[in-house]
Order: structure tokens, then C-alpha cells, then sequence
């Protein structure tokens, strides 16, 4: 997520030939096994383990009880105490495929209504100036207010686009690549480089090297690294989350080598476009206002949307019992309906920000519309509510994925803490809880 390279290979990011590897053969993966991550889920599920224990009697009725709890309580709901989630997935069935996902979904979910989707348009533009009118009379003390409501604002100048970039704003594809382009473009985002990762995202969902939304650190990565490298993990990972999109902004769309020969002279365009948005917006706010009042009217509403840009992408897809595959070993149902996470938010935030939260379906298929998605996800609700992931935004939420989730082990095939010692003692405590 942090844009840092060093000797031993990308921090955080996907190497960048990976953006140009291409998925053949979707492999079939053994059946997803939920992980226990921390010593605090280990040391519940080993509470409840002992519970039958408690019962003196013969060793026959002993183990005929232990096995009536072992299989009566679903492994999503020994989970249900990790902070911020309310339900826990349980793994998708053998033989089931997302195919069958979709076509479970309403017709409805999928199709285009032009007037809802020039209605966002309206919503994203009226909000944004409703946020800069704000700005402009505000006394300095209600700047913090003002400035969560326009970043947030912002945001959806960004998820407008993003469906541009699925082709389900518009059936006219000249259409989804202006309107895209133009609502990118106050985000100094360009728009082709952007689409082009991001499908490569929804292809390869959660798989090491390859998903190019973001790539967790490894714990070898961590223990080789020194001085700024470390402290940059750490922040990314922990604190500073927030800031992560910045580098993922940078590192991967104003390079032209991350591009395919024939995708270059759209990737083009859209640079172009960008520049010229700083050329004819930005440089002039900055001679007009000054340093201060390009913080004021561009810089700080721009780091709120950042904000939001970490925030989503980093929940949507990281907990402590969703794990990151190798390629051998993926499955596109389990990545999409099974490692991705429906969250909820304030509604003010839903609106802002055109349901991006309901992120399950869009994962799914991304050829439903925003408007649509939690039709949608009513749909999933009924038909496998019991394998959805489901949290709820909030300091809760957000300790446990900056505490216990750190670094991906692909080996052990979980997350584990930056701290060494702590790895190893949580892995003993794991041991000793299975035995």
C-alpha cells in the first residue's frame, strides 16, 4: 500500500510485471478452512472446546458429548467475538462456484437506469459545492466538521467513476470514458490507468503477488527491513492507514512500463487529462490563495478522500480469518463472496458515497450499478446470508485490523503481529490449545 521499494523486492505492492500477468486457468482450491488468528480467538474456541470437559462420566459419554459441540456450533459463530465483525462467514460448500452466485441475483440488480445514474452525478456535484460553500463561511473552529462532510463528498466524485470503469453507469461506452475521465480528474486520479488495475483486482481478488487493490506485507519482508522500510510498514499497517491510498495512487498510475503496449495510448489520455487539471485548476488556486490556501481548498479535502480510498479498500478485504492464496490454491467464490466484507456505515456516509460499502455483490458481479447493490445484497442475504462476512465501521473495527492483522504469513496461511515474539508466543498458545 506504502509506494517503497527497496533491494528485496516491492513493499506492500505487487511487483510490476504482475499487472501484466494474466490468469489463465482458474484452479480449483481445497476447501477454505477458517483460520483462528490471535491468541484471543484461540484461547475462545479453546473455552469452548473444554466446556463438555467440565461433565465427569465414562470416557465413552465424555467423547460422544465433545463431538455434539464440536459440530453443533458453526465455526462463524465462535468468531462473532472478534471486535467490529458481527458474523463470521462460513466456508463456501465444495462444488459450488460463483457462477451459481450470480445467477442467484435478480435480473434487475443488473440493469442500467440512466436517469438513477445522472442522479448520482447530481447528488456527488451538489454535495461537493454544498461542502466548498461550507468551506467558504465556516469559522476556522468548525473546519474539522466541514472538512469530514467534503471528503467524504469527494469520494463520491471517485465511486461515479468507478462505475464508469465497470461499464454500469452507461450502455454507451464513449460515455462511462468521459464521464469517468471528467469525475476522476479534481482527484488528479487518471482514470484508464486506474480501471485497468482495478479489474485486475476484481480477476484476482486476495491473491498474493497478483490482486494489484493492495498486497500485505510478508513477515520475511518485515524482519529484513531497517530503519524507514520498517517504520513505513508499520505506519501502513497500523496508524497511519489512512494514508496508504496515497502511495498505492502513486506507484501505480503514472507509470508507463506497468502498461501493456496496447493499452499505453489510453493510459495516455488519461495522464493527460489529469495534467491538464493541474495545470488549469490547481496551478492557479496555488498562485491565487497561496500555499495555505491550496491546503485549505484542495490539499486537505483531497487527503480526506484518501481517507475513505484506505479505509474501504483496506475493510472490504483484510481480517483476521481472511487469508490471502497463492495462485495454486485460489477460488474466485471464496475470494469474492467469502473473503470480501459487507460493512456498515452511517447513512450519511451510504449516501455520499453511493453504497460503495455494500461491497459484497459488487464483487460478485461488477456489472451492477451502485444503485442496485443492496437489492442486490438482499438477494445474498437470502441465499447465502450464512457465508457473508459482516462488520460494522468503528474503532473496534478498525483496532482489530491495525492489531491483528500486520503481516500475511503464507506459510502458516494467516496474519500475524510485526512483533517477533509475540508471533511466536501466539503460535505456542495455538499449540498448546490444540493439544
Amino acid at each position: 500500500m506504502m509506494a517503497l521499494h527497496c533491494e528485496k523486492g516491492a513493499l506492500a505492492f505487487p511487483q510490476a510485471t504482475s499487472l501484466k500477468y494474466a490468469s489463465t486457468h482458474n484452479q480449483p482450491s481445497p476447501k477454505m478452512l477458517a483460520m483462528a488468528c490471535g491468541p484471543r480467538i484461540s484461547s475462545s474456541i479453546s473455552r469452548l472446546r473444554g466446556l463438555p470437559l467440565l461433565r465427569r462420566g465414562p470416557k465413552s459419554e465424555r467423547r460422544r458429548k465433545l463431538t455434539t459441540v464440536a459440530t453443533a456450533v458453526p465455526l462463524s459463530r465462535q468468531f462473532t467475538s472478534v471486535p467490529g465483525f458481527t458474523q463470521i462467514g462460513e466456508p463456501v460448500p465444495e462444488g459450488v462456484n460463483l457462477s451459481d452466485v450470480v445467477k442467484s441475483l435478480p435480473k434487475g440488480v443488473f440493469e442500467i437506469d440512466d436517469v438513477k445514474a445522472w442522479k448520482t452525478v447530481a447528488i456527488t456535484l451538489g454535495s461537493v459545492a454544498l461542502g466548498y460553500a461550507a468551506l467558504a463561511v465556516a469559522p476556522w473552529y468548525l473546519y474539522p466538521l466541514v472538512y469530514a462532510y467534503l471528503g467524504t463528498a469527494m469520494t463520491g466524485l471517485f465511486v461515479v467513476g468507478h462505475d464508469c470503469g465497470h461499464n454500469s453507469f452507461s450502455k454507451n461506452q464513449l460515455v462511462n470514458d468521459i464521464v469517468g475521465t471528467v469525475m476522476f480528474m479534481p482527484l488528479m486520479y487518471p482514470f484508464e490507468p486506474w480501471r485497468i488495475k482495478h479489474n485486475t483486482h476484481h480477476a484476482h481478488t486476495n491473491k498474493l503477488v497478483i490482486d494489484t487493490a493492495w498486497q500485505p506485507f510478508r513477515p520475511y519482508m518485515y524482519d529484513r527491513s531497517k530503519g524507514f522500510a520498517k517504520f513505513a510498514m508499520e505506519a501502513a499497517m497500523g496508524p497511519l492507514w489512512w494514508m496508504a491510498s496515497v502511495g498505492h495512487w502513486l506507484f501505480w498510475h503514472f507509470d508507463l512500463s506497468k502498461y501493456r503496449p496496447q493499452d499505453v495510448k489510453k493510459v495516455k489520455v488519461s495522464l493527460g487529462a489529469v495534467a491538464a487539471f493541474g495545470v488549469f485548476a490547481l496551478l492557479p488556486l496555488l498562485v491565487m490563495t497561496g500555499p495555505l490556501g491550496f491546503l485549505k481548498w484542495w490539499v486537505v479535502p483531497w487527503l480526506g478522500f484518501h481517507f475513505w480510498m484506505s479505509t474501504f479498500t483496506l475493510v472490504h478485504h483484510t481480517a483476521p480469518h481472511i487469508p490471502f492464496k497463492q495462485n495454486r490454491e485460489w477460488n474466485a467464490v471464496d475470494a469474492q463472496l467469502n473473503g470480501t466484507v459487507h460493512c456498515d456505515y452511517p447513512a450519511w456516509i451510504d449516501f455520499l458515497c453511493h453504497d460503495i460499502s455494500v461491497h459484497i455483490p459488487h464483487h460478485i458481479s461488477s456489472r451492477i450499478p451502485s444503485y442496485n447493490l443492496r437489492k442486490a445484497y438482499a438477494s445474498l442475504q437470502e441465499n447465502w446470508d450464512k457465508h457473508l462476512n459482516k462488520a460494522e465501521f468503528g474503532v473496534p473495527l478498525m483496532t482489530t485490523i491495525v492489531s491483528e492483522c500486520n503481516l500475511f504469513d503464507d506459510k502458516k496461511k494467516r496474519w500475524v503481529k510485526f512483533d517477533k515474539a509475540s508471533r511466536d508466543s501466539a503460535a505456542a498458545a495455538r499449540e498448546s490449545s490444540v493439544a
